[in-house]
């Protein structure tokens, strides 16, 4: 062993060691879309008194701390995002409206004298004067101006009254600084007045509306007349039940906001969608990482075998990696996970050909010189493939929002370790094991001793591809047509992500039929609502914006006709603003990860590489929009990570060819391009054949078992994948070929000096 195997030998020992350790020890946060909750987005809003900055939502974020942490929910989760929204993640809540009414109030708590009470509000009041419906119900009151404000209150805690159980509840306030003095001021005033009127009650008023207007002790007289309650402490009554007592000492505990804020996003999924979303992904991922074993060790053998225990590092290395860097695991982060398994082969089958490649030609002497010579010479088209998987998953990451960014991260740390397996990890078990004496006498155990069956069959055939390559592009300029005839002839179906809206998917006790929903929700006072069943014969329902009461009613008319249960699988709630506001950051993702690979590409290759990528690009992203345009299938923000992720695997797949068609072209400089291009394409194929077979094991198996949310998602990646193998060879190399007929690039010069050096008897010697 020379120095640079026993350093990554010991490499790859460390890195298997601490992952391991962090796999058995730790385990990464999931996100509520698989451990089920509530997930609810705030915007700040300006007041003509103040405008929102980042210090104001700061303060925003630590008022609603508060409150959160006074329901008493486990784990919550309330962090500021960007200048102006705050995310609030509620664990285990399955009902939406009391968290949203206690999390959304601006909880502007004032208290203020009555200053008499009447049947109907005046047609036209004085200016100045407050009048407010009676938190009973009977009249209403008018109110004098504030005299304290709840910023005064330094505490509240929902009670019970022990001489009441069971309805007693109310709210012992605590007041701070003057306001224990003020308090005790107008109680007094209040207790000077007649028992029984109006001007015996002090009115607290939660936004404008009257909580409680209790009167000063009207059991005990004017005892307290001019000089009021004592102590600093008092109490709100008003026949609170449990709940309504904690949420209202919650408000007064947390403090007002010091500006309003507006529900734009609301998501609840329940534990049992998490629980079947982690299981199917497993399921997925055991299968998919199975077959994917199974093939790679037929085709590769001895060497296959080493890649595939390199998966299984890869694995234990992303979900430590997950783990350390505190990563949320959402679904479709999860799906990213699972995906990068297949992607992880890529960088293996590019070694293995390549070794196979050298030891047959007998450029190299031996197995395991072969075996070296395959990962340098691999090394370039790794390198170019997985850095632009890397732009396209920094571009979720950077520009998409909620879920999706997961996928992203996730997408990330796959490539990574996916790299680190491959060139570490089975880099050094492969090695090892070809330069033992039993592979050594059976050559044909190493699994690089002779080409495959692809390999094989094109060599025996030898296609002449571009002999034709204007018929391949007529085809692709046919696909993307009818791509495009999709989109214009049905449109898109937009996702709520994307138009904003409601969307509920409920689970009944009885199967029901879509058509029988439909009816029930019309009459419910919804007949424009979208409803469609899903593969595991739940009822989704899409609406325009509603409130949750609105929510619920839809949820109480399906029970109905669903044996008198209704289960709420899923509740997304978003506002047409930020449903627009995401729709513009998927186009402009969409259109940066487009210019980030042309600027790539054009920095490694020359333009007309570049040109024969973006079509490959449009075809691929065209046949996929179209299909789901066509089949009506919804275009949500995970189709998108689907299209950028398609977009970085069929630059991949592009780049991996040109780096053939350049290294085979400086080596045959005098001969027409069409013949350099088909040997380029012969010695590549078996890889883009071998890899996507890999990365399809995986998908099929998300396609079958991932349900309605990963399906829709493994399908775009799988149409992408099927066309991207055509469209790297049959659509980017023709139109390369077709534009350095039009512009020729001057012949690259042969290496002379390689070879007058081998030519040369002796090295002082005069050529």
């Amino acid at each position: 062993m020379n120095r640079s195997s026993i350093v990554r030998a010991l490499l790859a020992f460390v890195v298997l060691a601490l992952s391991t350790f962090v796999v058995l020890t730790a385990k990464p946060e999931l996100g509520l879309d698989l451990r089920g909750g509530t997930q609810i987005v705030l915007e700040a809003k300006d007041t003509p008194e103040m405008k929102v900055t980042k210090d104001v939502t700061d303060n925003v974020t630590q008022v609603l701390h508060r409150r959160v942490d006074a329901l008493g929910l486990a784990e919550p989760n309330v962090t500021r995002q960007g200048e102006n929204r705050i995310i609030v993640e509620l664990p285990g809540v399955q009902d939406p409206r009391e968290a949203a009414k206690v999390v959304g109030k601006t909880a502007q708590l004032t208290f203020h004298e009555v200053l008499n009470q009447v049947a109907e509000k005046p047609a036209v009041p004085a200016k100045g004067e407050i009048w407010l419906p009676s938190d009973t119900g009977s009249g209403v009151l008018q109110l004098a101006k504030p005299a304290m404000t709840g910023q005064l209150v330094s505490g509240a805690d929902g009670m019970i009254d022990p001489q009441q159980p069971g309805q007693g509840w109310f709210v012992q306030m605590k007041f701070k600084g003057d306001g224990g003095k003020i308090w005790a001021n107008i109680t007094g005033k209040a207790a000077c007045e007649p028992v029984n009127t109006p001007k015996r009650m002090i009115a607290i008023v939660l936004d404008n509306e009257v909580i409680s207007a209790p009167q000063v002790d009207p059991d005990g007289g004017n005892q307290l007349c001019g000089t009021g309650i004592p102590g600093g402490t008092s109490t709100i009554s008003g026949r609170f039940t449990e709940a309504e007592a904690k949420d209202l000492a919650a408000l007064i505990e947390g403090g007002s906001l010091p500006v309003p804020v507006e529900i734009i996003d609301q998501r609840s999924v329940g534990p049992s969608l998490g629980k079947d979303a982690i299981q199917a992904s497993a399921e997925a991922a055991i299968i998919g990482l199975g077959l994917t074993a199974i093939f790679i060790i037929f085709v590769y053998r001895l060497v296959g075998l080493m890649a595939v225990l390199g998966l299984i590092g890869y694995a234990g290395m992303s979900y430590a990696a997950l783990t350390v860097l505190g990563a949320t695991l959402t679904l479709p982060g999860l799906a990213g996970f699972v995906l990068a398994i297949g992607m992880a082969v890529d960088a293996n089958v590019l070694v293995f050909e390549r070794a196979r490649e050298d030891h047959i030609a007998g450029r190299t002497d031996g197995l395991r010189r072969s075996l070296r010579s395959g990962f340098q010479n691999a090394l370039s088209a790794i390198a170019d493939s997985n850095i632009t998987t890397l732009l396209a998953a920094g571009l979720l990451f950077f520009l998409a929002a909620g879920p999706v960014r997961g996928f992203g991260v996730t997408l990330s740390i796959g490539v990574l370790a996916s790299l680190l397996s491959a060139l570490v990890v089975t880099r050094v078990l492969a090695e090892f094991f070809v330069s033992r004496k039993f592979v050594l006498r059976r050559p044909g155990l190493s699994g690089i001793d002779g080409h495959g069956r692809v390999r094989t069959w094109l060599e025996a055939r030898r296609p002449a591809l571009m002999n034709h390559s204007r018929r391949w592009l007529l085809i692709s300029t046919i696909v993307i047509a009818v791509g495009v005839a999709g989109v214009v002839v049905r449109g898109l179906n937009l996702g709520i992500e994307f138009t904003g809206g409601r969307l509920l998917e409920v689970s009944t006790a009885q199967p029901i039929t879509p058509d029988q929903a439909r009816a029930a929700v019309g009459e419910a006072g919804y007949p424009t609502a979208i409803v469609q069943a899903t593969d595991n014969e739940n009822i989704t329902v899409r609406t325009g914006t509603i409130s949750d009461d609105e929510a619920e009613k839809v949820r109480e008319s399906i029970a109905q006709i669903g044996g008198g249960t209704a289960e709420l699988v899923r509740n997304e709630s978003i506002g047409p603003s930020l449903g627009e506001e995401l729709r513009n950051k998927g186009l402009i993702a969409l259109g940066i990860a487009l210019l980030a690979q042309l600027a790539y590409l054009a920095a490694r290759f020359r333009w007309t590489f570049g040109a024969g990528a973006v079509l490959a690009l449009i075809q691929n992203v065209a046949v996929v929009v179209g299909v789901f345009a066509w089949t009506g299938k919804p275009v949500d923000g995970i189709f998108l990570a689907a299209i950028l992720t398609i977009i970085g695997y069929t630059v991949n797949d592009s780049v991996v060819v040109f780096d053939r068609i350049r290294e085979t072209r400086s080596a045959r400089a005098t001969e027409n391009l069409g013949p350099v291009i088909d040997t380029a394409i012969v010695n590549v194929l078996p890889r883009t054949v071998n890899t996507g077979i890999s990365t399809l094991f995986i998908l099929s198996a998300l396609l079958v078992l991932g349900g309605d949310s990963l399906g829709d998602f493994s399908l775009a990646l799988l149409l992408g994948i099927l066309v991207g193998t055509y469209s790297s060879n049959l659509t980017a190399a023709p139109l390369l070929l077709e534009l350095e007929r039009r512009y020729p690039a001057p012949p690259p010069r042969p290496k002379r000096a390689q070879v007058d050096r081998d030519a040369a008897p002796d090295r002082g010697a005069v050529v």
